[in-house]
């Protein structure tokens, strides 16, 4: 198994990316130390200092360090966590029960059904997500995860990006705001 790191768009994240699936089925974000409990790798890597969040995706994790570290002091800290924790074979992550989506709204369905598609792959490129929250009189409430949130170019993502595919694609959408 390998990994390497790839430079997000966000200056504060990197992308640690392994060549093993490591969330086969969705993603999972933590904010902090206490929100890390039902995954170990993430607890363990809060444990380092300088590891301000923690996301995963399907075969990366993305790491939001702390703005006084520099990359270049913590990669090797932060790849040695993440590679000895999966050649260990210990779940990333505890799992939890999976509910289905029992959306009965046609312009729900579809703005969903967009975001998985279109706009959760090209954002987990680099070493984010996003989550659709609510639509309401027109308005799609979404949360950026990973290393979209607090990146600088996200407004432009939000707006430019996801705005414009969906009220392209779905007239009722209007606007597109993050939660």
């Amino acid at each position: 198994m390998e990994l390497y790191t790839e430079y997000t768009p966000n200056p504060d994240t990197m992308k640690f990316v392994l060549t093993k699936v490591i969330m086969p089925l969705g993603t999972a974000e933590f904010t902090d130390f206490d929100s890390a409990k039902r995954s170990g790798l993430a607890t363990e890597l809060f444990a380092m200092n300088f590891v301000n969040r923690v996301f995963f995706g399907a075969n990366f994790v993305t790491i939001t360090k702390r703005p006084e570290f520099e990359w270049d002091a913590i990669i090797p800290h932060i790849g040695e966590v993440i590679l000895k924790y999966v050649q260990s074979g210990k779940a990333v992550i505890e799992e939890t029960e999976k509910t289905e989506d029992s959306e009965t709204d046609p312009v729900i369905k579809k703005i969903k059904e967009l975001i998985e598609t279109h706009i959760r792959p090209a954002v987990a490129m680099d070493g984010g997500d996003v989550i659709f929250k609510d639509f309401k009189d027109g308005v799609v409430h979404l949360q950026m995860q990973g290393s979209c949130h607090g990146c600088p170019s996200s407004a432009l993502t939000l707006k430019a990006g996801i705005e414009g595919l969906l009220t392209r694609m779905i007239p009722e959408v209007k606007e597109v705001v993050q939660v």
